[in-house]
């Protein structure tokens, strides 16, 4: 028969590992956007982090590729080193942009 302290013991033991299991899930989100920069125009059709736009949601919503107001996280300082053809610079952009037709 298990007692009262045993119960609060386990309670507790169950409190911790939930809220460890938490903060390590939230980890690489954190991590990766220190480390990262949203660089607009350079995502993959359906590739996207996140925020394409009116119309969409979220992860993976872009429309087209190289959509001007959907990005991907990369490495600090590369974005503008992409190319994006359809960029008005050939190449990526720290924020949204209207997409130049080729």
């Amino acid at each position: 028969m298990k007692t009262t302290a045993s119960h609060a013991v386990s309670a507790a033991g169950l409190a911790l590992a939930l809220g460890a299991a938490l903060a390590i899930s939230s980890a690489p989100l954190t991590a990766q956007a220190a480390d990262n920069e949203k660089c607009y125009g350079v995502a993959m059709k359906g590739k996207n982090d996140c925020a394409a736009g009116p119309g969409t949601t979220c992860a993976g919503t872009a429309k087209s590729d190289y959509q001007g107001n959907a990005w991907k996280f990369v490495p600090e300082g590369t974005c503008k080193e992409i190319a994006s053809p359809t960029s008005p610079t050939g190449f990526g952009q720290l924020e949204a942009f209207e997409e130049v037709k080729s």
